[in-house]
């Protein structure tokens, strides 16, 4: 058993902001290569901080919000999560550094937050 601590990661996005509207203006042919190159470059991420990450996430679908008003569909900064375990809070927060979900795609940062079981 680790002693290391484990932290939910979220990347987030303002997608109605400049970096989706790069998204949106470029070609078909301009986002598959942009994926390509993505999903070569999370690939890479993941083997390299393979011992790191105990929940592989993945992408954030449309939300739905649910209050005493009642139900509705929202858009908010949520993109894509995973589960990472790190000795420290900065030092989960630095794995992501250089990810590509923020150097290639259009989030724009990654939250990274204790997982508090049994508090």
């Amino acid at each position: 058993m680790s002693d290391q601590a484990h932290y939910l990661a979220v990347f987030t996005s303002d997608k109605t902001g400049p970096r989706w509207r790069a998204w949106y203006a470029m070609t078909e042919e301009e986002q598959r290569a942009t994926d390509a190159a993505g999903v070569a470059a999370v690939a890479e991420w993941e083997a390299k901080h393979r011992d790191s990450i105990v929940y592989g996430g993945g992408a954030l679908g449309p939300t739905k919000r649910l209050t005493e008003e009642g139900l509705a569909d929202i858009i908010n900064l949520l993109t894509v999560f995973m589960v990472v375990r790190a000795p420290s809070h900065d030092a989960a927060a630095r794995l992501f550094e250089g990810h590509p979900h923020i150097t290639i795609w259009p989030c724009d940062g990654v939250e990274v937050m204790p997982v508090m079981v049994g508090a």
